[in-house]
């Protein structure tokens, strides 16, 4: 068995150093076999240089640099389509992840038939204004939804069985719910571990508060993916055929009610001028457009074409 180590980084250059040695100390010291994917996502500093150097050292060693700044689930993506590790452990790489977990990670794969287990962070060193309240409603919000009964969905601090990270496409900035992901992809052992969280020893934290709107926004999606990503005939034509219901309804009772009128001489008004022809139309053409949305939206996945290429890398090393 052996054990794939991918790490995503955006200008880490002063911890790789020290993430590299603590990293190589656990796997040697437990008799692992190992590869550590490094993944460029673009830095402005000497991370690449770093890595390169790390690479002449050590062969297990890999780097993947993209040419710019793509986000995290792409350079998760990369990393995931280069690991060849019977199980994948995925960890930032400011230092706040742990390596130690390792080994336990790998028993709950191997051992006890896990799918993926992911990291729970139950005490955090970060702000708890700026992260630990937000992220706590966050993951509330994504438990909800995905069904998925999981503390921490963002922990970077994961491992997956080899099948299980060939089996999802993780882009956008979907690296929030691979759990989740996995779970769509049919995987039912997902497990959660409490795992160490350390301060931020070098640098500054890369990501501010947008992405919990980011977040918010990107489980929307992935809960409406996941129920009518395959079949959105379901919601838009359902929703559509009931307003256009609700709209013909309501012509037909303006329409009742003026013959009633006019049949027992009672007075009238134009019917444009009764303020629920205006609603009844409105709903029809709403409805009729929601149809429509659902079968172009049939047709489209029907006859889509996907590309791959969401990034370009620069260089590779020991690929």
């Amino acid at each position: 068995m052996n054990i794939s180590v991918v790490i995503p980084l955006l200008n880490e250059y002063e911890s790789l150093n020290e993430l590299h040695d603590w990293i190589a100390k656990v796997m040697q010291s437990n008799r692992f076999s190992y590869e550590i994917i490094f993944i460029d996502d673009g830095s402005t500093d000497d991370s690449w240089k770093k890595i390169k150097n790390l690479s002449q050292k050590d062969s297990n060693v890999k780097g993947i640099r993209f040419f710019k700044n793509y986000g995290k689930s792409q350079a998760l993506h990369a990393g995931f389509n280069l690991a060849q590790g019977d199980v994948v452990i995925t960890m930032d790489a400011d230092l706040q992840d742990n390596p130690e977990e390792i080994p336990e990670l790998f028993n709950l794969i191997i051992k006890e038939k896990n799918d993926l287990v992911s990291g729970w962070k139950k005490k955090r060193y970060d702000s708890v204004i700026s992260k630990n309240l937000p992220s706590k409603l966050f993951n509330w919000a994504a438990r909800k939804t995905s069904g998925v009964k999981l503390h921490d969905f963002n922990c970077g601090l994961k491992a997956y069985r080899n099948e299980v990270i060939k089996n999802i496409d993780v882009y956008g900035e979907m690296h929030r719910y691979i759990p989740v992901l996995a779970k769509n992809a049919g995987f039912k052992n997902i497990s959660e571990k409490v795992v160490q969280h350390q301060a931020r020893k070098y640098g500054k934290t890369k990501f501010g508060m947008e992405r919990f709107i980011n977040g918010f926004l990107d489980l929307i999606t992935i809960w409406f993916i996941s129920k009518f990503g395959k079949r959105p005939m379901h919601f838009f034509g359902a929703l559509g055929v009931l307003m256009f219901f609700i709209g013909f309804l309501t012509a037909g009772f303006i329409g009742v009610s003026k013959l009633y009128k006019l049949y027992h001489d009672l007075p009238t008004i134009l019917v444009t001028q009764n303020p629920w022809f205006y609603i009844s139309l409105t709903t029809m053409i709403i409805g009729t457009q929601l149809f429509m949305a659902g079968f172009l939206g049939e047709i489209i996945l029907r006859n889509k074409r996907t590309s791959n290429e969401r990034y370009k890398i620069s260089e590779m090393i020991n690929t």
